[in-house]
């Protein structure tokens, strides 16, 4: 994958969060209308810690299938999604083969007190015990993925001209999803299939997803009206930031929905593997955007990215 430094090659500013966020405001706004990404940089999260998480997942990614077994689960759940789990392009109807990943799945636990949210939306993680230094780094790094999630969220609402806490006035007990996505060279995998992709062409769910991720061949492409596919623009010191559905309607479709996909193993670099990061933010139970009930869209489209 190209490395465009800064964005400039598709052109996807990159926002510095420790800078007065005013004048950087029209530039947020023009990058979520034509592709639904930015980049983010002065977030303040150690790389320390996300290299910990990644040295740490990788051990348990390369224990044999049957150790992975017993923590398998389905599309929104708590544990291991192994090779299959996922066929991402069916959300939006393309027909693809299985996504060529693996993941490791985590969810908001803190229970609201409704027992029918909280069996839902709030169960307790399934921690791998083969790797018990997992957890507390992952949770150091979820508690700065909210914080800095509803950072971003703030200066979205100023970016459309609303408060600034025109998003996260409805964040006060949010939903959320995170993966550790592991990435197979192609020695591993074998060649894939026609149509088969680390990720199929899809648009995320919900409202922002920051993602941690690595350049690689077999890297993210971004798709825009004016482009097509292009190689999304890497900085190892930013995070690369997409909006979802339930953030493109909540702005009436003034900003998009970011479509993108993981390109498949790379044949001229067999060994490549590839591991991200991705947290997916979203709101509070209940929430309404714009007549659609923020939770039930967000379960049928879970429910749509089963390949199982």
């Amino acid at each position: 994958m190209t490395d465009t430094g800064t964005g400039a090659g598709t052109g996807l500013p990159t926002i510095d969060l420790r800078r007065d966020p005013v004048p950087q405001l029209p530039a947020v706004d023009l990058a979520l209308r034509k592709a639904g990404f930015l980049l983010v940089a002065g977030h303040g999260v150690d790389p320390g810690l996300r290299a910990e998480i990644r040295a740490v997942a990788r051990r348990f990614f390369h224990l044999p299938a049957a150790v992975k077994e017993p923590y398998a689960v389905k599309v929104g759940g708590r544990g291991w999604l192994g090779p299959g789990a996922e066929a991402n392009g069916y959300a939006e109807g393309t027909a693809t083969p299985p996504d060529l990943k693996e993941s490791l799945s985590f969810a908001a636990e803190t229970p609201t007190g409704d027992p029918a949210v909280d069996a839902e939306w709030f169960l307790p993680n399934t921690w791998p015990a083969e790797t018990p230094a997992l957890k507390p780094l992952v949770e150091e790094y979820l508690a700065q993925m909210r914080e800095l999630s509803d950072h971003v969220l703030d200066l979205l609402g100023l970016a459309l001209g609303e408060e600034a806490d025109f998003f996260t006035r409805h964040t006060g007990h949010p939903t959320f999803g995170f993966n550790i996505n592991w990435y197979p060279a192609l020695e591993r995998t074998g060649p894939p299939e026609p149509g088969q992709f680390r990720i199929g062409p899809h648009t995320d769910f919900g409202t922002v997803t920051v993602l941690d991720r690595q350049a690689g061949r077999g890297g993210l492409q971004l798709f825009t009206d004016e482009d097509g596919w292009q190689d999304a623009p890497y900085d190892p010191d930013a995070f690369t930031v997409n909006i979802g559905d339930l953030m493109a309607g909540w702005t009436g479709g003034r900003w998009r929905s970011g479509r993108h996909r993981v390109l498949p193993p790379p044949a001229d670099v067999p060994a490549e593997e590839l591991m991200s990061l991705v947290y997916f933010y979203e709101c509070t139970p209940g929430t309404t955007i714009n007549g659609i009930e923020s939770h039930s869209y967000l379960r049928a489209q879970l429910d749509a990215i089963s390949a199982q």
